[in-house]
């Protein structure tokens, strides 16, 4: 897979989904490459929260810090997920890593947990076949997408406005195993 298609995705999906993105949230092994993507965004402010121990990173996080959470990694943990919604704003929404999308059994753990917290749950596909969760307590990642603000960055080698709404559409027997899990 080409290197620049999961930070492009990972960051320029939720960047383009929320209304108003100031504060965001980064945790992860590749946080360099998304905080470089995320230097394509004016007047946002980054924090990065150590991914050696991402609970304790987020405990030190404070309430309603972030408009926006990206997670790669896999944040099943229910302590995780629970801070998580206290450091997002009431709009927040936050992207991570989950476990493939044919393990129904923990993606069904793991979205029931979230559905505790946040309205919309999505999942996306990357081009190699992997996916992403969206999850957000406002903003749908295919009706609210900023159209304005995904055509005018510049520099994108993959993602455009057009890769962000295909990004959601899902085949047929992940609709079947997801029914009533996934909140779209």
């Amino acid at each position: 897979m080409k290197t620049f298609i999961y930070p492009e995705m990972m960051i320029h999906v939720p960047m383009c989904t929320h209304k108003n993105p100031l504060s965001v949230l980064v945790a992860g092994q590749k946080s360099d490459l998304l905080q470089k993507e995320l230097g394509r965004y004016r007047d946002v402010t980054v924090a990065a929260a150590h991914d050696q121990d991402l609970l304790e990173s987020l405990r030190a996080s404070g309430d309603k810090s972030a408009d926006v959470a990206v997670i790669d990694m896999l944040a099943a943990d229910s302590a995780v997920i629970a801070h998580l919604n206290r450091i997002l704003k009431d709009d927040g929404l936050a992207v991570m890593n989950h476990p493939n999308l044919d393990d129904v059994q923990s993606n069904t753990v793991l979205m029931q947990v979230l559905g505790n917290y946040f309205k919309i749950i999505m999942p996306y596909h990357l081009e190699d076949g992997s996916t992403l969760l969206l999850c957000s307590k406002e903003y749908h990642p295919t009706a609210d997408i900023i159209l304005q603000r995904s055509d005018l960055l510049e520099g994108h080698q993959y993602y455009n406005c057009d890769v962000h709404i295909a990004a959601f559409a899902m085949p047929q027997y992940v609709r079947k195993n997801y029914l009533g899990i996934i909140r779209n």
